[in-house]
């Protein structure tokens, strides 16, 4: 199985430096980009496993940024954001219903939160479908009538 590929996405750098390490030390795939624009493109070409934005971007806002990428992806991609403007209850509810987002964060944040975070995104996709892969055929509506029938006869 390919590692895991985030996007992170944002006009500072030792913000881009700081989380970068934290998930390449989780052995995951780092890609960046300074601002909306590039990040989309980024976004096209790398196609990561998710997406973490800063909400102030420059050439292409976080919010349209994040609300581009859920709609293209339909859901399929998770998006976090992690801002140090946006900050409030207001902010956080019009991110999550409106734009799509998985997540959201505020600077300064949790590391150990915001790893857990992603680390459950980009996991559960790959577990789902090896649940899946693992369930063996259910016995047909039939079987089970006939079963608990006699099940029921014996008692």
């Amino acid at each position: 199985m390919a590692p895991k590929k985030i996007l992170i996405v944002d006009y500072d750098t030792k913000s881009i430096d700081s989380l970068s390490k934290l998930f390449e030390a989780n052995k995951i795939a780092v890609v960046t980009a300074a601002d909306g624009v590039e990040a989309y493109e980024k976004f096209k070409s790398d196609e990561p496993d998710l997406v973490l934005l800063e909400a102030m971007l420059p050439r292409m806002h976080g919010f349209d940024l994040a609300q581009k990428i859920t709609q293209d992806t339909k859901g399929r991609v998770p998006v976090i954001i992690v801002t140090a403007v946006y900050k409030g209850h207001q902010y956080r509810n019009e991110a999550l219903r409106t734009f799509g987002v998985s997540d959201y964060f505020e600077k300064p944040y949790d590391q150990d939160k915001l790893l857990n975070r992603v680390l459950s995104l980009i996991g559960e996709r790959g577990e789902v479908e090896e649940d899946i892969s693992d369930i063996p055929d259910l016995p047909s509506p039939d079987s089970v009538v006939k079963t608990l029938t006699e099940m029921l006869k014996k008692k």
